[in-house]
């Protein structure tokens, strides 16, 4: 599987740049390998849509945040499991998404006169992106698990194919745009004539109009039901990351480009162990006697429990690390650790024996903390001297 490579070094920009900077350096990529101006090079047809990816993600605040956070695996296909170029658009699609931040249509794009190969100018509809949280066990985080998730969404019309035409087929031509899609309007201005391109309001962009509309959607192609939806949610994923399933959102109006489902993470509260980054922290209660003495003890870790041992004159406040006992990287291999805290357990309440016990044992030398024993003793005694 090829390594995608970072969207910034792609645009040739800093990651602080500016929305300006961004869009600016996109219109010299896309300038540069137009495929009009490199008809038949594969490589720059490649180079065209991998600026267009970079350019899809860095020119959006939500997208861009992500993608400095998590990489690839927060914007991508991969974070779903996949691989490839967003929404696996056609040149068509990016003309058709992108060709505002020109000036107009990508008819009049760079001077390129137009389509070659028979290109067309027509909008493109997008569906709406989808977001949805789903909530994980500290188990499932640390393996990975794949969740079923039921959505209510657009989907294409099943009736028509999501034509939005009865019989799938019954189109005409734009009487307004006559088929391109768009519309010039001529205004006359102090400075002289100005011309301006827009989408044409009668078929909006797409260049043609339905004679016989399909009447399970009047005419739009898509109809709101449930589906089920399958995420594979990779091992080690944290609260409030997004997975983005792309393809994966409302379906667009006749046939177009559907949007994403963003699937948000939420952690479910583990009744005994918390999370500190990969890292997992158990408090365990000591007795006194098992404190001083030495004892075992089991500890609950995410996939199981596992017995240690204590030492015998364990302190309150020790910790103890478990290494690889904690939650992976996402991604990644290295694992946290699992650090269990000892907390000495001191009673309130004595009985009358057990009082006769302590209060012997405060006598004992073994029992009455030396201060002559403490390094910092010392040093405050140095100081009273120096």
């Amino acid at each position: 599987m090829t390594t995608k490579r970072d969207f910034y070094e792609i645009l040739g920009v800093s990651r602080n740049a500016s929305k300006e900077e961004i869009k600016k350096a996109y219109r010299q990529m896309a300038l540069k390998y137009h495929p009009d101006k490199n008809p038949g090079d594969k490589g720059a047809e490649e180079k065209f849509k991998e600026a267009a990816e970079a350019y899809e993600v860095l020119s959006d605040d939500n997208k861009r945040a992500r993608y400095d956070q998590f990489g690839h695996a927060g914007v991508g296909s991969s974070a779903a499991g996949g691989g490839g170029f967003s929404h696996d658009w056609t040149i068509e699609d990016i003309f058709a998404q992108f060709g505002d931040i020109f000036g107009g249509h990508f008819g009049s794009f760079g001077g390129f006169g137009g389509f070659s190969n028979g290109r067309s100018s027509r909008n493109v509809n997008h569906g709406k992106d989808l977001r949805v949280k789903v909530k994980l066990t500290l188990n499932e985080i640390a393996n990975g698990v794949e969740k079923k998730i039921k959505v209510n969404k657009y989907v294409s019309c099943k009736s028509c194919g999501g034509t939005g035409a009865a019989g799938g087929s019954s189109y005409s031509t734009c009487p307004t745009c006559r088929g391109t899609g768009y519309v010039r309007r001529v205004t006359n201005t102090l400075l002289g004539q100005m011309q301006t391109t827009s989408p044409c309001p009668t078929c909006n962009g797409e260049g043609k109009v339905i004679t016989n509309k399909c009447t399970a959607c009047n005419g739009e192609g898509v109809v709101r039901e449930d589906e089920i939806i399958t995420v594979k949610i990779p091992a080690g994923v944290a609260e409030g990351m997004q997975l983005n399933l792309q393809g994966k959102g409302n379906a667009a109006r006749r046939g177009g480009v559907p949007g994403d489902l963003l699937v948000v993470i939420e952690e479910e509260k583990h009744p005994n162990l918390v999370r500190d980054g990969n890292d997992l922290v158990y408090n365990l209660n000591v007795s006194i006697p098992d404190a001083i003495l030495g004892a075992s003890a089991e500890i609950p870790t995410v996939d199981g429990k596992v017995k240690i041992k204590i030492e015998p004159g364990t302190q309150p406040g020790k910790i103890l690390r478990l290494r690889g006992k904690g939650l992976p990287e996402v991604n990644g291999y290295q694992h946290g650790d699992l650090l269990v805290v000892i907390n000495v357990y001191i009673p309130k309440n004595l009985t009358r024996e057990e009082r006769a016990i302590f209060e012997k044992l405060a006598k004992s030398h073994s029992f009455t903390p030396n201060p002559y024993e403490s390094s910092s003793f010392f040093e405050r005694m140095r100081g009273m001297f120096e």
